[in-house]
């Protein structure tokens, strides 16, 4: 059993395009389109993978798009496992308006996933022998998995010694936040939604990821600040970087390759701070590429150079 393992309830294929100028009711004629897996824990098994990791993606799918997806992982050489569900899995689209470079992300809710469904997957990932080192939860959840989903699969995740990373939003995050994952990964709006304060200041945002920590809520929180760089907080340390100097095409996949170059960086024992250089790194990557293109190990290798912390 691969040492990393990533867990996506809600999949996608993405589709990116562009156009010269966003217009209503006429026909826009698009730029071919660009298709990848997408879905939270399927891009961070895709960095991992990338650069040379051990992992494999565990995802819920249904339909004719689940079958594409698996072909689009098949081609990446990525190992994963698909939990078979009666919904179709979603598609996602992202438009750049190439006259103003503002990309637009429209984002599907998913299938409407049955509770037989989630216990399937929560059962499976219980049975995995031998447990993983780590276990990513990444993304949304589809309509019908129950709140408390993270929540529970982080409890059965520590009762085998994994280290649960997760990367979720809204009532998700919060209700399993009390259950102690060891690192958490919220942008600053997410951070803002689960406070339910503006931190509008850097020693806010700081003050808030530390009484998480303190709290015992997290091991470690990677705060991403957007145009801002990021942050990493735990309870020994605060670690600041800028954001790494790159050409800005596309956010998609960002936050998603942050995790997956701290994951990677994690399980070969790096420190949280060389871990967060390599998030920083690959988020950088992904940055530099239009539409839903990943970067690579050498553009993540070249970045994590360029990365200073403070």
């Amino acid at each position: 059993m691969p040492e990393i393992i990533t867990l996506t309830v809600n999949p996608a294929i993405d589709i990116a395009t562009s156009v010269e100028r966003l217009t209503d009711t006429h026909k826009m004629r698009c730029a071919p389109a660009r298709c990848d897996p997408g879905g939270g824990g399927i891009n961070v098994a895709r960095v991992v993978h990338r650069l040379g990791g051990d992992c494999m993606a565990i995802y819920l799918a249904g339909g004719p798009v689940a079958e594409r997806l698996g072909r689009l992982l098949s081609a990446e050489g990525l190992s994963f496992v698909a939990l078979g569900i009666e919904g179709e899995t979603r598609e996602n689209f992202s438009v750049t308006e190439l006259c103003s470079h503002r990309e637009f992300r429209f984002v599907m809710p998913g299938p409407t996933v049955s509770e037989p469904e989630s216990q399937h997957c929560q059962d499976y990932l219980d049975a995995l022998q031998p447990a993983p080192r780590y276990l990513v939860l990444s993304g949304s959840l589809p309509l019908g998995v129950a709140e408390d989903f993270y929540a529970r699969v982080i409890d059965q995740a520590k009762i085998h010694g994994s280290r649960v990373v997760l990367d979720a939003s809204g009532p998700a995050l919060r209700v399993a936040l009390p259950h102690a994952p060891y690192l958490i990964k919220p942008s600053l709006h997410e951070l803002q939604q689960l406070t339910g304060r503006a931190l509008e200041t850097e020693a806010e945002c700081m003050q808030a990821a530390q009484e998480i920590v303190r709290k015992g809520h997290a091991r470690a929180v990677a705060l991403t600040l957007g145009a801002g760089g990021a942050m990493l907080v735990t309870e020994e340390e605060v670690v600041r970087s800028g954001a790494v100097a790159t050409s800005f095409l596309s956010t998609i996949g960002a936050g998603d390759s942050f995790v997956g170059g701290m994951v990677w960086a994690l399980n070969r024992d790096a420190s949280m701070r060389e871990a967060f250089r390599y998030g920083m790194a690959a988020a950088a990557a992904a940055l530099s590429h239009a539409g839903t293109e990943l970067g690579s190990a050498a553009e993540i290798e070249q970045g994590y150079a360029e990365v200073s912390l403070s």
